[in-house]
């Protein structure tokens, strides 16, 4: 039984495989033939490209036998492909480019077809009558191709007087290239190092110390306090030495004191004040300094702000929260920035911006370009947990006549409290909705004279509004009676008031012979 069961297996096995190879012979032969043919009749195109040398008289047996599907093959293995006659079923013409099954049968090199590798010896009516039809059609092609020539002639001539015009239009106005700028020879390494110019600038910067007293508005009481500042030595004269400062760094004080690059200290006095452009100027005398001292201190090179540019390098120098002199870096941000616009009281919108940290301490400190060349004073910053690095310095081309008109006054130093000036009066400030409302002008506003005292003698009204003493302008009471604590009891001073007459204000000029106060 184990014998049969194998010789049926093997007989299955052979029948098997027997099928399996005829159909593997049978599929390569469709394989084959359909290579060869192609599936549109056409031949593969690596088989296009080999030499066939077929004789003639079997080239014409072929011509005979295919003229019954009304096509001429031009050579079996030498043409790239077979050209229709006119009378070819399809009624499409050779030259046309679509063969009988409607596809495009053009060779690769141009729209004519190559020539056979061999000459024919006979032409027969149907190759004329195709030339014919050729010829015609060329005719035709040639008369839609100059058309369409004068078309695109006439469409380039618009063209061309279009783009004319518009050339004409933009002749006016040319677009620069950018111009690359050669940094080599400049001094960029200044904002990665600028010991050279601290170097040269620290001498010039000094601290300044502020004591005033405060008012604890809870408590209902005074007590002293203390505020920093910067300032820059500007000039010296015989008896002086000429310090630059914010107006909001020495105003209201009782005491000021300055400390110098070598950290020795001296009393220092108001020369003068600006209140509206936040400049002062303070004076140390030279009797209260020591030899060291002046050995070791400069005065400031003052540099032309009216030339910065935006992105040059800026160095800030100042007493930052007190604790001495530091250093700050960064570029000139912009200029002429107005930043309190909506305060007539604050400065006017020509300060210069910068990113340079300029903190609390930093006020009347020095602005620097990279030459060491004072170029601005710094003077606020805007402080805000959403803004960062926008501090603001007045140029110093603008504060440079100031400075010059400041240093001309006289020197006051305070006079004792039981020697001081009394003036006479009662007085309180004209806000501003006073202002805006009766057209009040600026100043202290007389709301009693006392008499027998300078006032009344010097003939002051209840009603007027003193602006200026001694030159001095007044817009708080505040500032009238810090003004009269350097004024010693019988100097004469100046006092411009306005005086209400006729509905509308006048400006009065009177001398003051300031008294004691009782």
């Amino acid at each position: 039984m184990g014998k049969k069961k194998s010789t049926f297996k093997n007989i299955m096995v052979t029948l098997g495989c027997t099928a399996f190879a005829g159909v593997y012979v049978l599929g390569g032969g469709y394989v084959i033939s359909t290579f060869m043919d192609g599936a549109n009749g056409t031949r593969p195109a690596w088989l296009e490209r080999v030499e066939i040398h077929v004789d003639e008289n079997a080239s014409e047996n072929i011509v005979a036998d295919n003229s019954l599907s009304g096509s001429v093959i031009a050579g079996a293995a030498g043409v790239e492909g077979a050209r229709n006659v006119d009378n070819a079923p399809t009624g499409q013409s050779s030259d046309s480019g679509v063969n009988h099954n409607g596809n495009n049968d053009k060779s690769s090199s141009g729209d004519t077809l190559q020539k056979p590798r061999f000459e024919e010896e006979e032409t027969d009516e149907t190759d004329t009558e195709t030339d014919e039809a050729e010829s015609e059609t060329d005719i035709e092609s040639e008369t839609d191709d100059e058309q369409s020539e004068e078309a695109e002639d006439e469409a380039d001539n618009k063209n061309a007087d279009k783009k004319e015009e518009k050339e004409e239009k933009k002749d006016s106005v040319q677009v620069s290239h950018v111009k690359v700028i050669d940094q080599e020879d400049q001094a960029l390494a200044v904002m990665a190092d600028v010991t050279a110019v601290v170097k040269t600038a620290m001498p010039c910067v000094v601290s300044i110390t502020n004591e005033y007293t405060a008012y604890d508005y809870w408590y209902d009481e005074e007590y002293d306090e203390q505020a920093n500042g910067s300032g820059i030595v500007v000039a010296q004269s015989d008896e002086e030495l000429l310090i630059v400062t914010n107006y909001h760094v020495v105003e209201d004080n009782n005491n000021l004191y300055v400390q110098f690059i070598d950290e020795e200290e001296a009393i220092a006095y108001v020369k003068g004040t600006s209140p509206e452009n936040d400049l002062a100027i303070v004076s140390v005398f030279l009797e209260d300094m020591s030899d060291k001292t002046l050995e070791s201190i400069a005065i400031a090179a003052l540099g032309d702000s009216d030339s910065l540019q935006v992105g040059e390098p800026a160095i800030a120098i100042g007493n930052s929260l007190g604790y001495g002199q530091s250093v700050t870096t960064g570029v000139i941000s912009a200029l002429n920035r107005n930043v309190f616009a909506d305060d007539p009281d604050m400065i006017p919108g020509y300060l210069i911006q910068t990113d340079a940290a300029i903190n609390p301490g930093n006020s009347g400190g020095a602005l620097l370009n990279v030459r060491g060349e004072v170029i601005g004073i710094n003077s606020s910053k805007i402080a805000d947990y959403v803004i960062e690095g926008m501090g603001y310095a007045i140029p110093i081309s603008t504060a440079k006549p100031i400075i010059e008109d400041l240093m001309q006054k006289e020197t006051r130093k305070k006079v004792p409290e039981d020697e001081r000036a009394f003036l006479g009066i009662a007085g309180t400030d004209v806000i501003k909705e006073a202002t805006a409302r009766y057209d009040m002008p600026e100043g202290v506003y007389v709301n009693n004279v006392l008499e027998d005292t300078a006032a009344d003698e010097a003939g002051i009204l209840k009603g007027d509004i003193i602006m200026y003493i001694d030159g001095e302008k007044i817009t708080r009471m505040e500032e009238l009676q810090g003004l009269l604590e350097y004024y010693a009891a019988g100097t004469e001073v100046e006092v411009v008031l306005m005086r209400q007459s006729d509905g509308e204000y006048k400006e009065r000029t009177v001398d003051v012979m300031l008294g004691y106060k009782e």
